[in-house]
């Protein structure tokens, strides 16, 4: 039986389900809530970047609330990737699907979905949690800052509709939410080493004030990347955008 998941409010457009999220919150909503929109017109990603939502696309963001401090709510960026490439991989053959460090996932290399978590403090002290999940089912921003593709390009037949994507991504959401809940970041952290991309290889770590070069070695029980650099040390790289040959 499918993992049951919070209800869902679909839209034909919005200007960002992440933006709408916040207003639902700051309106005194704690969710648990999906929020899809068909199309928005002014979506983002990390760092106030522009995400652009085609049509057909999936664009969905969880409202919800939580007792964890800030620092480990973040680690529900890892949950959303994790139920990302679930989706992913029941759609596409095998051996296509991997993570990168930290919340990318990538089809055949390439980047496929974004996604942004945001909070905020409410009244009772406990913190609201936007988890938006953009994911490039039919089409890809056309100025993405890397390579990017869809799950059309790797299907035979047509890719699931916004609706029924978000179905099994907001079920495998739930499964690796309880799973965090129950087990703490561990239980994380082993399922998104089985999908990594990149471990063992070079990258380029760019940093808002530094660019780092190492080999990526793992992650830390805390979501840090460990990057080993040429002088032998270990350098924990807590956010950034993480490159492996592309850049």
């Amino acid at each position: 039986m499918a993992t049951a998941h919070p209800p869902i409010a679909f839209f034909d457009e919005l200007d960002s389900t992440n933006a709408e999220a916040r207003r639902r919150a700051e309106a005194g909503e704690g969710g648990p809530l999906w929020i899809a929109a068909l199309r928005q017109t002014a979506g983002r990603g990390r760092r106030g970047r522009a995400w652009e939502t085609g049509s057909g696309n999936l664009a969905a963001t969880l409202l919800m609330t939580t007792d964890r401090p800030a620092g480990e709510a973040a680690q529900l960026s890892f949950v959303a990737a994790l139920a990302a490439a679930d989706l992913a991989e029941s759609c596409l053959p095998p051996g296509l699907v991997s993570v990168k460090w930290p919340n990318d996932l990538l089809i055949a290399g390439r980047k496929s979905a974004g996604i942004l978590v945001e909070s905020g403090a409410r009244p009772d002290g406990r913190l609201w949690l936007a988890v938006g999940i953009g994911i490039n089912l039919v089409s890809g921003p056309e100025a993405a800052e890397r390579p990017s593709t869809t799950f059309a390009e790797h299907m035979d037949g047509a890719p699931p509709t916004p609706q029924a994507a978000l179905d099994v991504l907001a079920a495998s959401f739930e499964t690796w939410r309880s799973a965090w809940a129950v087990q703490g970041f561990a239980a994380i952290a082993q399922g998104w080493t089985l999908r990594a991309h990149g471990l063992g290889q070079a990258c380029v770590a760019r940093l808002p004030n530094e660019t780092v070069e190492g080999v990526a070695e793992g992650m830390d029980p805390d979501g840090a990347l460990r990057l080993r650099l040429a002088d032998g040390q270990i350098r924990r790289i807590t956010a950034g955008d993480v490159f492996f040959g592309e850049a």
